[in-house]
C-alpha cells in the first residue's frame, strides 16, 4: 500500500469520525436527560482527538514526497 493509498483511507476514516461527531451533537441538543447529555459530550471529546489525528495524517501522507510541503511536527522524528 503506498502513502498515497494510506491517505484516501485516513481521509475517509476522518469523514466517518467527523459524521459521527454531528450525530452525537445532534442527540445531545435533544437529550432531556442530564447524564446522557454528559455521556455523549464525553463521546465526542474522546472522538474529537482522533478526527484531528486522522486529518492531519491524510494530509501528511498525501503530500510525503512533494519537497514543497513541510511537514508536521508532530510526525517529524
Amino acid at each position: 500500500m503506498t502513502l498515497m493509498e494510506m491517505s484516501v483511507l485516513y481521509a475517509d476514516s476522518a469523514a466517518a469520525i467527523r459524521a459521527r461527531i454531528v450525530e452525537l451533537r445532534e442527540e445531545e441538543k435533544v437529550q432531556t436527560d442530564a447524564e446522557a447529555a454528559r455521556q455523549l459530550r464525553r463521546r465526542i471529546g474522546e472522538l474529537a482527538p482522533l478526527w484531528r489525528e486522522m486529518r492531519e495524517l491524510s494530509a501528511l501522507t498525501a503530500k510525503y514526497y512533494d519537497r514543497s510541503y513541510h511537514k508536521h511536527e508532530k510526525y517529524t522524528i
